[in-house]
């Protein structure tokens, strides 16, 4: 029976390396059954994240010679085995253990996006065409394996950058509730302004890594840009927003009733 090495990332926040581990090569294994029998033999104490072993929950996330992947849905006969098989912790987040990362940087963007927000019922209830279901069904596919976020170099090389750029997950995630035919919340401005969608530069690094094959970058955040782009610097949109805003002030600046004197002026007359 031939043999493979397995080079896994063995550490704490504090330090770790990289350690070997022969192990015998079995037929139609991914690369997470290898680290599993690592589990049960040489070490014990190996700690990684995994929950359904089928693809759907992005829980097993790694860097597998160098690329983020799905340890359960990265078969070891398509890695070149004449050297090492290098398994790494996401270098984006904190390392917790071995190949256990702290990604609750995400969980703590998703409590800042302003949540699904449909108006009142019409009569008869909610009703929506199947075009718009599928509008943002693409985005609804994601699994939250955060490996886009993990590629991402605003984030991955610029720790100043994770407070103001909500990263590639969650300009989908605006995309999806943008699109959706019921709600009624414009996040035109948080997009731009706390989610940072600026600060992305394109580079579809996220779209070529993300194991539901959603084009992020094409029609997500490309879309928004434009989106945000048009509010912001459009001439048309731009003046409409001044017209708006003095109309707003107005009120509070003119007398409440018709025949009253301004308050300033009465107390000038007193």
């Amino acid at each position: 029976m031939s043999e493979l090495t397995m080079r896994v990332w063995r550490g704490d926040p504090e330090g770790g390396a990289f350690t070997d581990y022969p192990m015998p090569a079995v037929e139609g294994e991914v690369v997470l059954d290898v680290i599993h029998r690592i589990q049960a033999g040489p070490a014990p104490d190996l700690a990684c994240r995994w929950n359904c072993k089928a693809g759907k929950c992005g829980s097993c996330s790694a860097e597998i010679n160098g690329v983020p992947r799905l340890m359960c849905m990265t078969r070891m006969d398509e890695l070149p085995t004449e050297e090492p098989v290098v398994v790494a912790p996401m270098r984006t987040f904190p390392v917790i253990r071995d190949l256990v990362t702290d990604v609750s940087f995400n969980y703590e963007v998703a409590r800042r996006i302003p949540p699904f927000t449909p108006g009142p019922p019409p009569p008869g209830g909610y009703r929506m065409k199947q075009q718009d279901v599928e509008r943002g069904q693409e985005f609804r596919k994601c699994i939250e394996c955060f490996m886009c976020q993990d590629v991402c170099h605003v984030i991955r090389d610029h720790e100043e950058n994770k407070t103001a750029f909500a990263g590639p997950r969650f300009f989908i995630r605006l995309m999806e509730l943008d699109s959706h035919p019921l709600d009624e919340e414009d996040r035109r401005e948080f997009t731009r302004h706390d989610a940072g969608l600026g600060y992305c530069n394109i580079t579809k690094c996220c779209t070529e890594v993300c194991p539901e094959h959603i084009r992020i970058t094409d029609n997500g955040i490309i879309p928004m840009k434009e989106r945000v782009i048009d509010t912001a610097y459009d001439p048309v949109v731009w003046l409409g927003r001044k017209i708006v805003r003095r109309g707003a002030r107005r009120p509070a600046s003119t007398a409440g009733t018709a025949g009253e004197q301004p308050a300033a002026e009465e107390s000038a007359t007193a």
